[in-house]
């Protein structure tokens, strides 16, 4: 009474896994094409990342704090950061994770922003994407590395690929909100004056939505970076796979400077997007 019926099965797992190895033989072009693209993106970042003097680095965020934030004391903590994750002897690393994170969340807002446009612009798309992006906001994020795993192998690019699953979904809901708050007035003057639909979109409603598509990015950036040690389980290398061995070897000193060392560039990432969006409003 008590024990769910045994005959009552739902079989979903048994489609999934013919689905994927339906797509597995038929879409391995496409699957390597987008893994040879996201590479070498991810490539590029992290190449412009480590070409940089790490002097020349501390002093650009220096200035861009006092810049933006108008505060040399911010400024100065915020260079003092990077300095530190330097002194820990963690600077190639951390540079190459800026390179995954700045890949992950450029192509998260190639694909998320256009899609919270499209969600913004029909509420039948609302519907139907709204119950996906709870889903893929709540799933565990490590059942994420299994899809990647299978398409792509080991290495950096299903971690890239787990981690725009991830952060994608804050950019396209406050995409969609954004837009869908602006102004009724505004777009209502901009129809009298004869204005066609997309120069609705590109001259009234993104330029009022931009805070809060400011403050998605700023939210898709905080969620890749918080992928950094899942990404490094599947071969990502970074900070996160510094994180990884500390726990295999249980060295404790060693993941509090790995572990402070993302802390501190989330810091850092973090007050320059915010302040951004902020500046916007």
């Amino acid at each position: 009474m008590f024990d769910f019926p045994e005959f009552i099965r739902f079989p979903v797992r048994g489609y999934i896994d013919a689905g994927m190895k339906w797509l597995l033989k038929h879409c391995s072009v496409f699957f390597d094409a987008l893994g040879w693209l996201i590479l070498h993106v991810m490539n590029f970042f992290t190449f412009i990342f480590t070409s940089i003097p790490w002097f020349v680095l501390i002093i650009v965020i220096f200035l861009l704090g006092w810049k933006l934030m108008k505060s040399l004391k911010t400024a100065f903590m915020m260079s003092l950061m990077l300095f530190i994750i330097g002194g820990f002897g963690y600077w190639e690393l951390a540079m190459q994770t800026l390179g995954l994170v700045s890949a992950s969340v450029m192509f998260s807002l190639l694909i998320g922003i256009p899609t919270g446009v499209a969600m913004a612009q029909s509420d039948r798309s609302q519907m139907i994407l709204k119950p996906i992006l709870d889903g893929m906001q709540t799933m565990p994020s490590f059942v994420y590395l299994i899809p990647a795993l299978m398409f792509f192998g080991l290495g950096k690019v299903p971690s890239v690929i787990a981690t725009i699953i991830y952060a994608v979904p804050p950019v396209i809901r406050l995409t969609n909100v954004g837009i869908r708050t602006v102004d009724k007035e505004a777009v209502e003057a901009a129809k009298a004056f004869g204005a066609k639909k997309s120069e609705i979109l590109w001259d009234v409603q993104l330029p009022l939505a931009k805070p809060s598509i400011m403050v998605g990015i700023n939210q898709t950036t905080m969620m890749a970076l918080a992928m950094v040690v899942i990404g490094s389980m599947i071969g990502a290398k970074g900070l996160g796979m510094e994180v990884l061995m500390s726990i295999s070897r249980i060295d404790v000193g060693r993941g509090f400077e790995a572990g402070i060392s993302i802390v501190f560039l989330a810091i850092i990432i973090d007050r320059i997007t915010h302040t951004i969006s902020q500046n916007k409003k």
